[in-house]
């Protein structure tokens, strides 16, 4: 059990995190079915400085699934650290109504990133493509276990090829 806070990225440059990213493995969560393939989350600024968030899947019949919400940035974090809110319409698939979204890892090309809460519950390994190098994908898996997240129930997120998400 660790006692202390998984540390994030020194800092984040907002811009180049935007856009599309492909879930490329999660660990489980209640309101994220094992089922649903073809993750993406699509984040975009708002006038107000605040983040929204754009989580697109297909369910187990492969109906296409959305959740929007809207992130915030924690003062301080170096944009490494987010609170991220779902609107009541968005709950079915999200894990939390607000939560903590930390920036653990990022690649200098803003394409691969991984994103965990502090408490360890929950982890999305994403990346701008729907798929991962193999070794790319198990360095940064690599990285969440040494930062103390169990990765024994870990879902690989597939993606059914182009069109696939909604």
């Amino acid at each position: 059990m660790h006692t202390t806070e998984p540390s994030t990225v020194p800092s984040v440059d907002l811009a180049r995190y935007l856009g599309t990213w492909y879930e490329i493995a999660r660990l489980p969560m209640r309101h994220e079915p094992e089922d649903y393939t073809d993750i993406t989350a699509t984040y975009s600024l708002q006038p107000d400085g605040t983040v929204k968030v754009d989580n697109r899947a297909r369910d187990g019949k492969g109906e296409p699934q959305q959740s929007v919400g809207e992130a915030t940035v924690v003062d301080g974090s170096g944009n490494a650290k987010l609170e991220v809110s779902f609107m009541p319409d968005g709950l079915k698939w999200v894990p939390f109504t607000k939560g903590d979204y930390w920036i653990l890892r990022l690649d200098e090309g803003y394409r691969t990133a991984l994103v965990g809460s502090p408490d360890r519950k929950y982890l999305w390994l994403l990346a701008r493509q729907p798929t991962l190098a193999e070794e790319v994908r198990r360095d940064f898996l690599d990285s969440a276990r040494a930062q103390g997240y169990d990765l024994a129930e870990l879902i690989l997120t597939p993606h059914t090829g182009p069109g696939a998400s909604p």
